[in-house]
């Protein structure tokens, strides 16, 4: 409990680490101030011809199916200007549509927060998943090369149980700081939408569906501390992350992709990490292929779509942060820190 207690003592008092959530909570103030001075409390004409449009457009999406049912039914012909006509014309039922035309859609400087909390939770992912990259890099980067570590060992001779308290302190921080920031971030918002703005409709289903993307947004949150972490202690310094970070995104993600498609290699965005994180956070994307499909004897094919889902997606990003992590500590097992 001492050395916990130390590390929490330590962690709190390094200065990147305070400039780190200043430069978070000025990102966040920024965004609300911008939010709300771009949006504006409806009035009852605006609402009433927002009303209108929502009217006149279900009305034509109902004609559209009706006139569908008539060109199967034979009572119109096709003609030239028929337009799109699906095989089955239930798919131009307005009932049977995932979402319907509301009056938020035709309201302009409005802020909704129905229709914009998922695009501000997936912005406040992005943000504590960088500070806990940094953070968790620059904790452990700055200990070893200073000699911190060093003289934590003498009073806890035993390194294994300092690394991991090390890291069970910085996840339990950065869990800590984005459950605040989240209740905070999106509290504010919530404010906006109901003094500024509209709430939108938020029914049980939307809380949830919403709940789901924050939950995996955390996990990816803890997966960034945890690996800037354990990058940083691999190469005894917090540049080490950081430079492990950019030179994969140039040599992979954008050198290796151009060269994979020059030669056009099938499916290569199953060998991209961002894909996979993509699909976490999505919980399910799909690609696209020109290649698929296409032989030797048919060398002219339209290509074909795939499709990476939420589990083998966190199962890549598991393991490979996982095998960071043990490298990590096997090495911090035996290195020699002088």
């Amino acid at each position: 409990m001492n050395l916990i207690r130390a590390e929490l003592e330590r962690l709190a008092a390094r200065r990147f680490a305070q400039l780190m959530v200043v430069l978070l909570a000025l990102a966040f103030a920024i965004t609300a101030a911008t939010t709300l001075a771009g949006s504006h409390r409806p009035s009852a004409s605006e609402l009433a011809a927002a009303q209108a449009q929502v009217s006149q457009t279900i009305s034509g999406m109902e004609a559209e199916h009706n006139r569908c049912l008539r060109i199967k039914s034979g009572e119109l012909s096709v003609t030239e200007d028929t337009g799109y006509l699906p095989k089955d014309c239930s798919e131009l039922d307005p009932a049977l549509m995932e979402r319907l035309p509301v009056a938020a859609d035709y309201l302009i400087g409005v802020f909704v927060f129905s229709q914009q909390a998922r695009g501000l939770v997936y912005f406040l992912i992005a943000f504590l998943a960088l500070f806990g990259f940094l953070v968790g890099a620059s904790y452990i980067g700055a200990d070893l090369n200073s000699g911190g570590v060093v003289n934590l060992l003498l009073w806890r001779p035993r390194r294994l149980t300092v690394l991991g308290a090390k890291l069970g302190t910085l996840l339990g921080v950065v869990a800590l700081l984005s459950l605040a920031a989240t209740v905070v971030y999106l509290g504010t918002f919530w404010t906006i939408a109901q003094t500024a703005g509209l709430p939108g409709y938020l029914d049980a289903e939307y809380w949830q569906a919403l709940g789901a993307v924050y939950g995996r947004g955390m996990v990816v949150v803890l997966l960034a501390a945890v690996g800037g972490f354990a990058i940083a202690t691999l190469g005894r310094h917090t540049s080490a992350a950081l430079g492990t970070v950019a030179a994969y995104a140039v040599v992979w993600e954008l050198g290796a992709r151009l060269v994979l498609q020059i030669l056009k290699v099938a499916r290569p965005d199953q060998l991209m990490l961002s894909s996979y994180l993509i699909a976490w956070l999505r919980g399910r994307v799909e690609f696209w292929d020109n290649s698929l499909g296409c032989s030797a004897d048919s060398p002219f094919c339209g290509g074909g779509s795939y499709a990476i889902t939420w589990g083998p997606a966190l199962l890549v990003l598991l393991l490979l942060t996982g095998a960071v992590t043990a490298a990590a500590f096997a090495v911090f097992r035996r290195r020699d820190l002088l």
